[in-house]
Order: structure tokens, then sequence, then C-alpha cells
């Protein structure tokens, strides 16, 4: 019997349209995931201002220190998040659960938006943030499960993959409901008011987006294919020990995750977040003119989703997914390049013309790979290498003799990068010798959303398209190419923790990887070698060990499809 064959008592029929009561409630689940997703993205969005609201008693340097460490624990937490909800989605049903996610979310969003600063409350403030940032990390673990199980559990055979790309497009619109909300309350009063109680509005705003979402989610009915198995006796008792405890279902996870995810997440953390990190930190756009750029591509960019996921439907997911891994291993050097050159051509220029040595003692150099902030790094080498990395400037190494005190040479100047002085003196050696003045490096400049129509600003806009382009290709098929590798009993369970392992730590430590490898090797290109390493690899596993998997009939009892299966003759009933 086929995959696709029709079946008795089956729960939806391969070839029928979809209601018009499932389309509601597919509509209602992305819309709440899209307001979760709003929760999540604005820390990362306001994080200098909280920053210095939550850690203001500490200097500038433990406060970095926290700041940065309340942000990764988010993604940290992530997989926790999925195993936690995750079990109790497939014991107790998908949609109590992810109503739980939500509540846990949009109340700890809007607690950030009501809580004292440190100046208030003194320390009790960085460890309550970080606690409701936890918080936040364990909801996302546990959403994205749920949401894309439930909506594929309800979605016609045929087209899984158009259905649950909705659900992709939901992480995309949160980033650029963000925005939007930073960006309105910003240009409606002066920097000033903003710094000092405008940043919380964002906060408390969200809300009014919980009443909303949990009224959405009150309406909704538990996924029929959960119901079925649970009337029939077959749930699982331990959706844990049997998702990952088995060997035949953990081995599917484990693929998953090197074959699919991992290549999925640093294409999506790329393309979104780190374009966005490489135009402010890198290329030195300002912060206005950077997220209208990264907002004009996320809009006209997230019809990708869509079309990825009808298309999944039609040639499968597995071709559309490691072909945007593949294209991504293989552009973005150019494509960075292109964007610096475009943003910032004298600092091209500086790279190009201007030497910088670094002479030290290679004992002393570390590999800055920092996280969550807790490293220090104080050693002469690493002061000049980081100083160097985060000035945007490209350096090489002279190693010296053990014990030799590091220098930095530039031009016809050499700084002691121990000296108190040095940040100044690097600023206005790298001026004197062509490197464009921080206050005013990029050629870039938006002031008006049509200014983006401009040559410079268009072109780096089709850039950052491109780049979405690719987000799309490997994100919109995922939720159903997941859903149909695990079995309805262990299914929550097992596309949670690859996704969250994958997106919350492949992915969410893609730009401190970035940053320690441009630090260790002297060019802001470098450290793409991460996401192009990931994404490579994650093609190649993929296509020899991952089945295709959009022809399997997700609600034939315990079906599932384990890598080697093919997938064509493939009979659910007999799993």
């Amino acid at each position: 019997m086929s995959a696709s064959a029709a079946r008795p008592g089956a729960v939806t029929s391969a070839n029928r349209p979809m209601s018009s009561d499932e389309k509601k409630i597919i509509l209602a689940s992305s819309l709440g995931t899209v307001f979760e997703w709003y929760d999540f993205y604005l820390y990362g969005s306001l994080a200098v201002i909280i920053g210095a609201k939550f850690f203001g008693q500490f200097d500038e340097t433990t406060r970095n220190i926290f700041a940065l460490l309340a942000f990764a624990a988010g993604f940290l937490v992530r997989p926790f998040g999925a195993l936690v909800f995750g079990r109790l989605g497939d014991l107790i049903g998908r949609k109590y659960t992810f109503l739980v996610t939500i509540l846990i979310m949009g109340g700890s969003t809007f607690v950030v938006g009501l809580l004292p600063t440190s100046d208030s409350i003194g320390i009790s403030a960085a460890i309550i943030l970080i606690a409701l940032r936890i918080l936040q990390g364990l909801a996302i673990g546990g959403e994205y499960g749920g949401a894309a199980t439930y909506v594929a559990e309800h979605a016609p055979q045929k087209r899984r993959g158009f259905y649950t790309s909705w659900i992709q497009t939901t992480a995309t619109l949160g980033l650029f409901m963000s925005l939007l909300v930073i960006l309105g309350v910003q240009s409606s009063m002066s920097t000033a008011d903003f710094a000092a109680y405008g940043w919380r509005i964002p906060f408390l705003v969200s809300v009014l987006l919980l009443a909303v979402s949990v009224w959405i989610r009150m309406q909704l009915s538990e996924s029929p294919a959960f119901v079925k198995m649970k009337a029939e006796g077959r749930h699982s008792k331990a959706p844990l020990s049997e998702a990952f405890g088995q060997w035949k279902n953990a081995k599917v996870a484990i693929l998953a995750l090197l074959g699919l995810v991992a290549g999925q997440a640093v294409v999506w953390y790329s393309g979104q977040f780190y374009a966005l990190f490489f135009l402010t930190s890198t290329l030195k756009v300002d912060g206005f003119t950077a997220n209208m750029l990264v907002a004009w591509s996320l809009a006209i960019g997230a019809f990708g989703f869509i079309l990825f996921g009808w298309l999944s439907d039609k040639i499968g997911r597995k071709p559309i997914i490691l072909g945007g891994c593949l294209i991504a291993a293989l552009t973005y050097f150019p494509v960075f390049g292109f964007m610096a050159e475009t943003a910032n051509p004298a600092l091209t220029r500086a790279h190009e013309t201007v030497k910088v040595v670094v002479v030290t003692d290679p004992a002393e150099c570390s590999f800055q790979f920092n996280p969550t902030g807790l490293s220090k790094f104080v050693t002469g080498c690493d002061v000049a290498k980081g100083s160097l990395a985060r000035s945007s400037v490209t350096y090489s190494q002279q190693d010296a003799a053990p014990g030799t005190v590091t220098s930095v040479k530039i031009g016809d100047k050499t700084l002691d990068p121990k000296a108190k002085t040095f940040a100044a003196d690097l600023t206005a050696a790298l001026t004197d010798v062509g490197y464009p003045a921080a206050s005013n490096a990029s050629v870039v400049k938006i002031a008006h959303p049509w200014d983006v129509f401009r040559p410079q600003p268009f072109k780096i806009i089709l850039t950052l398209i491109f780049l979405m382009v690719l987000v799309t290709m490997v994100y919109g098929p995922m939720a159903a190419a997941l859903v149909e590798l695990f079995p309805t009993r262990i299914r929550y369970t097992s596309m949670s923790l690859p996704y969250h392992i994958g997106n919350g730590w492949f992915g969410g430590l893609l730009p401190a990887s970035i940053f320690a490898m441009n630090a260790q090797n002297g060019s802001i290109y470098f450290g793409l070698w991460y996401p192009i390493v990931i994404a490579g690899a994650t093609a190649v596993i993929g296509l020899f060990f991952i089945p295709e998997t959009k022809d399997v009939d997700i609600y034939a009892g315990d079906s599932s499809v384990h890598p080697g299966d093919h997938v064509v003759d493939f009979d659910p009933n007999a799993a």
C-alpha cells in the first residue's frame, strides 16, 4: 500500500480541499505564533537600552556581560522547553499545551514592560529580567512544535507543505512586527524620551496581543489525529523515553538535526539576524537605516515561505531545503562582500590598502568565543584582536618570541593594547590611514521609507531579499518535513528537540561564533565559514540519509518514515 493511498477511517483525505473551519484553525494558530515571536524578539531589538536600564549599577563591561547573558539565555534554554512542553503535548494534547506556552510568553513580556529598573531595586532587576528571559525561551521551545504539529494534523495530506508554511512565516512576521512597533514608537517621541520610558511601550502593547491570542486559541479544537490516537489507546505513556531512549526513534531525531535543521538554522540566522548585525556592527550603518532595510526585505521576501511550502507539495521537501543550504554555502562570501562594498566602500578600500599587524606571543591569544559574555579576555593579544574585530579592521598576526609584549602596527604607528589610551589611539590611527570614522562610516542613510529607492539602499535591499529567499527555501517546508518524519504518538516531542537544538544552539550561537572566528583570523568575512560549512554538511547528510516525506500518511496510526525507507513503497499500516 502506498503512502498516499486512501484508508477506511482516515481522518482526512489526501485530495479534498481544506474546509472553512480548518482554514480558520490554520489562521488562528499562525496569528498566535506571530504574537509569540513578537514577544521573543523585542528583547533582541532593544538589548542595548535594556542593558542600561536593568544592569546600570554595574560598570560598562559587566553590564554588557549581563545583557548578553540575558539575551543568550532565551536561546540556550529552548531545547529544554521543547522537552518539557513536547512531552506535555504528546500526553495531554496539542491545544492546551500551546495555550500554556503563549500565556507564559505573553505574561513574561508584559512584566518586562512593568519591571522596575536597577535604579529602583538594584540587582533584583537583573535577576528578575534573566528569569523572565528564561521563561520566554522555555515557552518558545514548546510553541513551535505544538503549532507545527497542530496545523499539520489538520491539513489535507497533499497540501501539508502549503498549510504548515503559514506557521513558518510567523517568526519573520513576529520580527517584522517588533521592528515596526519599535520604529513607530521611536518616530513619535524624542530619543531621550524613548530611552527614558518609550522602550516600555512595545512590551506593554504585548498584553493586547496576548489577549487576542488566548481568545483565538480558546476557540480551537484538539488535533483530530491526536483525538483519534488517544481514543484508540495508542498514545504514548512516556514520550521522552520512547522518542529518545529507543534507537530507532533517536536516530531519526539525530539525522533530522544534522540533515535538515542545522543547515536551516544557520541560513535562517545568517539571512535575518546576522545580516542586520553585519550592517550595524561591521559596516557601521545607523540603526534606524539598518532596521528599515531589513524590514523592507522581510516584507517583500516573506512571501517565499508560502511559495516554497506550496512547491514542496509538488516536488518534495528535500530538493528545496537542501537546495537552499547548498546555494547559501556557495554564495555567502560574494553576497556579504557586495553588501560591504555598497554600504561602506571606504571600509572596503581600507581593507585592500591598509596593512595592520598584531605582533604577539601566540600563547597570549585566545579563541574569543563568548556567547554568554561570562569570559573575560584581558591579555594584550586578546585586547588587540577584540578591539580590531569590533572596529571592522582586517589584520594579520606576526608571531613573536615567548614573553614579547603585544603591539599593534598601523602604518608608521605602533600601539600598546594595554595602554589606558589604547581605544582613543586606535581610533585616531585607523582614521589617519584611511579607515572611515565610526561616527560617519556608512554612505547609506535613510530618513524616510521612500529613501530605500535611492541606488545604494536599493542595492542592499536586493541583496537582503536574496538572503531572505534562501531563508524561505530552507524554512518554508521545514515544519512539514519534521512532522512527517515522526509518528503521531511522539511527534510533538520528537520534532521539537532537534528543531530547537538546531535553531537555539546552532543558530543562536552564530553571531558569537562568527565574531570569534573573525577575531581569530583578522577578517570580517572569515566567520562566514561557520554557516557555510554547516549548511554544506547538512546538504550532504540530508541528501544521503533523509528520506523524502511528502507522500507519507501522518494519520496512519503510529506510522513514520525512517532513514533508509523507500517512501513510494512505504506501508503506513506496517509500522
